[in-house]
């Protein structure tokens, strides 16, 4: 039986209001299983929160099935990790990919899309682009529903975090390293 993957395409900052509303949906449907109310809620209005630039700089991708955006996510080659925890000075910063890991972020996928390949191949599109770009490893900051995806696609935990958002509320995580060129843990 094959399954039905809806076409992947560079978001363009048309898709901010649609990617938006899928970052809240998808957190309020998904995080309930990981994190209280309380977590769940702020998650939604902090960690659900869509950093431009990432479309701006072309590295942010969407899945699009039905003309609705069912999958989100990309990369950056500046040095903000993760929204949720506000601004920091240097979050604008290039990379430089001979020393710094390229940054994945803002993966989400709306409930009745998971467990289908979106978040693998948007992870891959992430590890192609990020490889084109010199980097040699990829890092982010996962919240806990994103765990089990991060690992089978050769993502190692390297300690977990606890990011504070600005209204107060401590939302667990894991940040997380893959070499670029490691494959990945996914039998195809």
């Amino acid at each position: 039986m094959t399954t039905y993957t809806p076409p992947q395409r560079a978001a363009t900052l048309a898709d901010a209001p649609a990617i938006s509303a899928l970052m809240r949906a998808s957190v309020l449907e998904l995080f309930p299983r990981f994190y209280d109310e309380r977590q769940t809620l702020s998650a939604a209005e902090h960690i659900a929160s869509l950093d431009l630039r990432l479309i701006e700089d072309g590295t942010y991708f969407v899945h699009e099935a039905d003309g609705e955006i069912v999958a989100c996510g990309g990369w950056s080659r500046r040095n903000r990790t993760h929204a949720g925890a506000g601004d920091a000075a240097d979050d604008d910063r290039p990379l430089d990919p001979a020393t710094e890991p390229a940054r994945v972020r803002a993966m989400f996928v709306r409930a009745d899309w998971t467990r289908r390949g979106l978040g693998r191949a948007i992870l891959e599109s992430c590890r192609l682009a990020a490889k084109a770009e010199g980097f040699s490893s990829l890092t982010l900051t996962a919240t806990l529903p994103g765990v089990p995806l991060y690992l089978a696609f050769g993502f190692t935990e390297v300690e977990r975090v606890t990011v504070t958002t600005p209204d107060g509320v401590d939302v667990p995580g894991a940040v997380m390293t893959r070499d670029i060129d490691e494959p990945d843990s996914i039998e195809t």
